[in-house]
């Protein structure tokens, strides 16, 4: 029988048998089973480190793992010393195959590492890490929250990518989800012992009505030291660098960030709406997460422009070591629907440089939330279906590929440029990768009625065609090479920290934008339709100034 200690937490200790061996076998299905008032409830325990689909069965299953010594995987590399300017590539390992499939971890150490390296990022950041039933979630409705995604591989071969990064002097950023957790009853933490509030508040409040999930209770003290936990165990036993934490905002409000509209009133963020108890548990994970591990890096998810978010927590800040900056790419897309014409170069600087003092952010031109079915990549914006027929070298163009080849690198590079300490890019939209993600699935009916259908259970718009990049007779390689020469002029000048940064021209009418980022001088023209020679840039230091690179429509570009 199991004893309830001082906090309430019901626990057993199971001694070795007589021969040494554990009491249960490694690999052995486990479940928790309680006699609850409304009956018996089996459960897949809350800090199950590995749990899997058996073939014939719908819910996961929790595994006892603990293989021998001799199976275990051990690290041979040191973790690397986190970079000052942060370039991210941002990846899942079951889409970064260019066939039909789910990948595994061993092919993405093996195929997509060297690639991230070449390439020129210094961090690679993973999503679906934790355990989902649901493949199609894009791993954010967690059932198990210390178990690596089964699909992939085994957590000895996570451990494995892991090393094989830190090896080729790449930091790893795991996407962790401690934001809300899947509704599942059978395999997840929803009701978990048989009521609605174990983990999670009650009624209404417990439940994410958008994201159809389930809320955590952040003022319960046992949630509070699940999640601390889960985040060290990542930390310690996988040997992550560090965390994107998704889904801040709706964690820091009882709103959720949802049908509201910040506009920067203090208010807004200090005010009855702000969950206190959210906010004092994101303060207490960096504060942990720091003072173990200086080195560790954590981006937090927020589109609130909560104060203070990126100071340290030393100073009254909630911690976090970065901001992602996500009004860039809804900036951008919001450009893209409309003319050239009405871009206000004046706008694009402001949003690009709408930082709160101090507080460091990664800036993006896109991530995956833009490659999702229903959404659009900027590529797509830009060339749409011209992007089908027209892309090989020795094949005739278009206007469209035209324009949108030489904006889709101009709106990455001033991105990266002017928008923060950090860049951020999605696997594949580097080159442009045509079309959208759209993860299997079948037709379904939602709660409203309304029918989905679904693709057939197709991986076909599920992974990620690097090839397309590699062809050197398309025009998506010239893209790639163009990303892969950004990220290294970058690495060489370091101009994303620089503490210079100065615009000196944002001309309406040329539609040219110029500044200095440390020892560079940016010149942007985005006139739809003029180019300029001997156009007179202002510098803040005298002297002769070399082109590194560059290039205009009527001559060769990059």
């Amino acid at each position: 029988s199991l004893d309830s200690n001082d906090l309430g937490v019901w626990e057993i200790f199971l001694p070795n048998n007589a021969d040494g061996s554990p009491p249960i076998p490694h690999g052995s299905r486990v479940k928790v089973r309680m006699d609850t008032p409304s009956g018996i409830k089996d459960s897949i325990p809350a800090w199950i480190k590995y749990s899997v689909q058996t073939p014939g069965d719908i819910p996961y299953n929790g595994i006892y793992y603990d293989p021998p010594e001799e199976e275990k995987y051990v690290f041979k590399h040191p973790q690397p010393k986190r970079p000052k300017s942060l370039r991210i590539y941002e990846t899942h390992v079951g889409m970064s195959s260019p066939e039909p499939k789910i990948n595994t971890y061993a092919n993405f150490r093996d195929e997509v590492l060297p690639r991230i390296k070449r390439l020129g990022y210094n961090a690679v950041q993973i999503m679906a890490i934790q355990e989902h039933s649901y493949y199609g979630s894009f791993g954010y409705h967690v059932t198990n929250f210390f178990a690596p995604s089964s699909r992939f591989g085994s957590p000895e071969d996570l451990k494995s990518l892991i090393d094989r990064a830190h090896e080729l002097g790449l930091v790893v950023l795991m996407d962790v989800v401690h934001s809300h957790a899947s509704n599942n009853t059978l395999d997840g933490l929803n009701g978990f012992d048989g009521t609605d509030t174990h983990y999670f508040h009650g009624g209404s409040r417990g439940h994410h009505w958008m994201w159809d999930s389930r809320v955590f209770n952040y003022g319960n003290k046992e949630v509070i030291r699940f999640l601390l936990s889960n985040a060290r165990w990542w930390l310690e036993e996988y040997k992550f660098d560090g965390f994107r934490f998704d889904g801040a905002t709706s964690m820091m409000y009882t709103h959720h960030g949802l049908q509201v509209t910040f506009t920067g009133s203090y208010h807004e963020y200090f005010g009855f709406a702000t969950d206190v108890d959210a906010v004092v548990y994101l303060m207490l994970m960096n504060d942990l997460i720091h003072g173990f591990y200086p080195e560790a890096v954590t981006i937090g998810e927020d589109v609130s422009g909560m104060p203070t978010f990126a100071l340290p927590v030393q100073v009254g800040g909630v911690g976090f070591d970065y901001r992602l900056h996500m009004a860039v790419a809804d900036k951008w897309i919001e450009l893209l629907k409309g003319n050239d014409e009405a871009w206000e170069m004046g706008n694009i600087v402001h949003t690009l440089t709408n930082r709160r003092w101090l507080e460091k952010c990664v800036t993006y031109a896109e991530s995956h939330d833009q490659a999702l079915v229903g959404d659009k990549t900027i590529a797509f914006w830009l060339m749409d279906k011209d992007m089908y027929d027209f892309m090989a070298l020795n094949g005739p163009s278009t206007p469209n590929i035209d324009r949108g080849i030489a904006l889709h690198k101009m709106i990455r590079l001033i991105t990266m440029g002017l928008g923060g300490e950090g860049y951020l890019n999605f696997m594949g939209n580097e080159f442009g990768h045509p079309e959208w993600i759209d993860f299997p699935r079948g037709p379904q009916v939602l709660p409203s009625g309304k029918f989905i259908p679904g693709n057939n259970n197709s991986y076909d718009k599920c992974r990620r065609r690097f090839d397309l990049g590699d062809a050197e007779f398309l025009r998506y390689h010239g893209m790639q090479q163009f990303d892969q020469a950004m990220q290294h002029l970058e690495e060489k000048y370091g101009f994303m920290t620089s503490d210079h940064q100065y615009v000196s021209r944002k001309h309406e009418e040329d539609k040219v934008i110029v500044f200095e980022k440390g020892d560079l001088v940016f010149v942007f023209n985005f006139h739809w339709s003029s180019s300029y020679f001997d156009y007179r840039v202002g510098c803040l230091k005298p002297g002769k100034y070399k082109v590194m690179w560059g290039g205009w429509a009527g001559g060769e570009s990059w």
